[in-house]
C-alpha cells in the first residue's frame, strides 16, 4: 500500500532484530506488507507504509516489535479524513 502516506519518518513502529525468531507471523498479520523475511528474520521493508494497527507488536512472541497504535498515520486518517469525527457531527 505504497499509494497511502501522511508525513515520512512519525510512525512509531520499533523492531529489535535480536528479539526476532523468525517465525513470519508480523509479515502474514501486516496489512500493508511492512515487514518481509530475510535470511531466518523479519526485516521491515516499508516503515512509512505503517498504519500502527499494532497487529505485528500484538502477535510477536519475542516481543521483537513495538508500535503505539493512534499515534502517527492511524491517527491522522481517523481525525482528519472521516468526516464525522470533525466538528463531532455524523454524516449522512
Amino acid at each position: 500500500m505504497k499509494d497511502y502516506r501522511y508525513l515520512p519518518g512519525v510512525t512509531s513502529l520499533g523492531y529489535d532484530p535480536g528479539k526476532c525468531a523468525g517465525c513470519g507471523t508480523c509479515v502474514a498479520v501486516c496489512p500493508h506488507a511492512v515487514f518481509e523475511l530475510n535470511d531466518g528474520r523479519a526485516r521491515i521493508v516499508d516503515k512509512d507504509g505503517c498504519m500502527e494497527c499494532g497487529a505485528c507488536a500484538r502477535n510477536c512472541a519475542p516481543g521483537a516489535i513495538t508500535v503505539t497504535p493512534g499515534v502517527g498515520c492511524a491517527a491522522y486518517i481517523i481525525k482528519t479524513w472521516l468526516p464525522w469525527t470533525r466538528g463531532g457531527t455524523v454524516c449522512c
